[in-house]
């Protein structure tokens, strides 16, 4: 993910005490995340391994059942495949969702500690989340066919997206947490062909995720406060940048999947075949990791309120190809 540093800075107003029901919301964080706080192998893994008789992604996140020309297998690894990317994805991302927790919690240390430790919290969650990706990999991994490769660097791609302004970052980062929230609920539909344990893995995943979108927008209104009419023009360009960067990573992923899959089932398909897979892979991930999470009701409502109508035209334009 190539992102370009952004290039105007300002001074900073400084930071605005929280407002008492603020802190509330911040408050309600907390106890719901010592409520719901659940552990990787006791709750998710389970001492499980993956069943690969079943699809790892919901028909309705993965596009796959639009290519009719492939066969009940082929549909079934296709969807293996997408999973071990999800994984991969979400590994990638939650590192730089933690890194900007982290420094945004250091704004709080010597102030609202309520703040802080909802910050301190999600930080910890994110970080589980990391480690249970991480570890869906390699479980993935030791069963799939060799030749599987995710291009993107996490390092690389944390160190990018942190070059951006805050106000971008977290614009970013409440689509995603949105975005988890829409695949859970693809999730849940009585599709007995859908692994168990990735169901699992969406449900656990979506309950701490809940409460991180809401200390996103928190956090993104409160940035949002203390800028200059110039810095917030300077987020929205950013916002636009990264979600060219993110839009740049599915498709050197979609690419990779598709060649992937093809060389492991075989030289069986037409050009036109193969180009259709490689189109509903891009598709599909352009749907999972940016639309899903923009055109979810509360991202619009938060956005919106946040954005001149100019600012807004200037986002529906880039995002404009990606949508179907």
């Amino acid at each position: 993910m190539q992102v370009a540093t952004a290039t105007a800075t300002a001074v900073r107003a400084p930071i605005m005490p929280v407002q008492r029901s603020t802190s509330d919301r911040y408050a309600k964080c907390i106890e719901v995340s010592k409520r719901i706080r659940w552990d990787i192998d006791h709750d998710v893994i389970r001492g499980r391994r993956f069943d690969f008789s079943k699809k790892f992604m919901p028909d309705g996140l993965s596009r796959i059942p639009e290519l009719t020309f492939l066969s009940i297998d082929e549909k079934r690894f296709l969807s293996q495949i997408q999973g071990r990317t999800y994984a991969n994805m979400f590994a990638l991302v939650e590192r730089f969702i933690g890194a900007k927790t982290t420094e945004l919690r250091h704004e709080h240390a010597l102030g609202d500690q309520v703040a802080f430790e909802a910050l301190v919290r999600l930080t910890d969650e994110e970080l589980k989340h990391q480690e249970l990706f991480r570890r869906l990999e390699r479980m993935a991994g030791e069963e799939m066919p060799e030749g599987y490769v995710f291009k993107p660097q996490p390092n690389d791609v944390a160190g990018a997206v942190l070059s951006k302004s805050t106000w971008a970052v977290l614009a970013l980062t409440l689509d995603i947490e949105l975005f988890s929230q829409a695949h859970y609920r693809s999730s849940i539909d009585p599709d007995t062909e859908l692994s168990d344990m990735w169901k699992d893995v969406f449900l656990f995943h979506w309950k701490e995720e809940s409460q991180h979108a809401i200390l996103d927008e928190l956090e993104w209104r409160r940035e949002h406060a203390r800028l200059t009419e110039a810095e917030r023009e300077q987020g929205v360009t950013d916002l636009i940048e990264l979600v060219g960067a993110v839009d740049g990573t599915a498709q050197v992923q979609a690419r990779a999947d598709a060649s992937y899959f093809i060389e492991c089932v075989g030289p069986i398909y037409s050009p036109t075949e193969q180009a259709a897979i490689h189109d509903t892979l891009l598709r599909a991930y352009r749907w999972q990791y940016i639309v899903s999470g923009v055109q979810e009701p509360r991202f619009n409502e938060v956005l919106g309120s946040m954005i001149t109508p100019a600012q807004g035209e200037r986002i529906g334009a880039a995002l404009a190809p990606l949508l179907d």
